[in-house]
């Protein structure tokens, strides 16, 4: 059922930017925080949730503002590949050191080095444009120039193809061995370790798969946006993302882009009818999930699905 919700989702998204053209950067702007949070997603399968992972999406827009300026004929593609790759990169760092800590020191070490690179991003104007940020060109796709309507367009398929890619890959993940001993670190950390496995290993692996997630989301951004600004690895961007990932579940790696699709929606309701009020909508519905649906908006599913197949035997 939930694979089923995906694809269709997919289609409806391909068939909005076809049939409204406006509705194609909010699309892709979807679709790029479902990205970023199912990185945030895979570290809530080992019961870690990351308020810093913003720095992953800072480190991958930069990477594709840098290469825009320096190489301006060089191919979005060939970006987008250096982007994940010093996300990667960066998050195999990173994950060296936060990968011994649990709970909320795991939380806070996360955020304390993403607001670190904030605060350089923020200051070093010669280097990245200061709180102006970075502009960049349009660049070419596939080895061709093309129009914003055109670019847009391109740039949709590529990221409702990454998002299919991604939710396949990340759930293949998750049945894995790996993904499967990842979730014992939320459950029994110490049988682990007694059955030969080294948890810190396995949760550095899982750091650096969603690194590269999220590096992936930072470099769409960029490409969308043309501008990119230290905002991009704020904490409340990191906070975002932990929104829609509790919003949508852990359980499937679909949970990220429905909590992406609650989100936007309300928040562009919000915004328009509540200007005012709209972060404590958005709180509401938080708690309103929270209680209802402790597991998130897939564990819902589930539960229904569950409740569907015993009825039926």
């Amino acid at each position: 059922m939930i694979p089923l919700i995906g694809l269709i989702g997919a289609v409806v998204c391909l068939l909005l930017g076809w049939q409204f053209p406006w509705s194609k950067t909010p699309l892709i702007m979807g679709l790029c925080y479902g990205l970023a949070s199912l990185g945030v997603s895979i570290m809530m399968r080992a019961g870690q949730v990351s308020f810093g992972h913003a720095l992953f999406a800072a480190i991958g827009a930069y990477t594709v503002a840098f290469l825009a300026r320096a190489y301006p004929g060089m191919d979005g593609m060939w970006m987008l590949v250096c982007a994940v790759a010093t996300s990667g990169i960066a998050g195999a760092l990173v994950g060296v050191f936060v990968v011994r800590y649990r709970g909320i020191f795991f939380g806070m070490l996360n955020l304390a080095l993403s607001m670190v690179v904030y605060a350089m991003l923020g200051k070093m104007y010669n280097i990245s444009g200061g709180t102006d940020g970075l502009r960049l060109d349009r660049p070419p796709l596939w080895g061709s120039s093309l129009e914003r309507a055109d670019f847009e367009t391109v740039l949709l398929l590529m990221v409702v193809g990454s998002a299919v890619c991604m939710v396949w890959l990340v759930q293949r993940y998750f049945k894995s061995a790996a993904g499967e001993a990842l979730s014992g670190i939320k459950s029994n950390e110490t049988r682990l370790e007694y059955l030969g496995m080294s948890a810190k290993h396995i949760m550095w692996q899982a750091y650096v798969f969603s690194a590269l997630l999220v590096g992936l989301s930072g470099g769409l951004f960029a490409m969308v946006q043309g501008l990119v600004t230290p905002d991009i690895g704020a904490w409340f961007r990191s906070g975002e993302y932990v929104f829609i990932a509790v919003l949508g579940g852990s359980g499937h790696a679909m949970g990220a882009f429905l909590g992406a699709v609650v989100f936007e929606v309300v928040k562009l309701f919000a915004a328009a009818y509540m200007t005012g009020v709209w972060q404590m909508l958005l709180g509401l519905t938080l708690i309103f999930v929270i209680i209802l649906a402790p597991d998130g908006i897939v564990g819902l599913l589930h539960k229904r699905m569950a409740r569907q197949n015993k009825e039926q035997a």
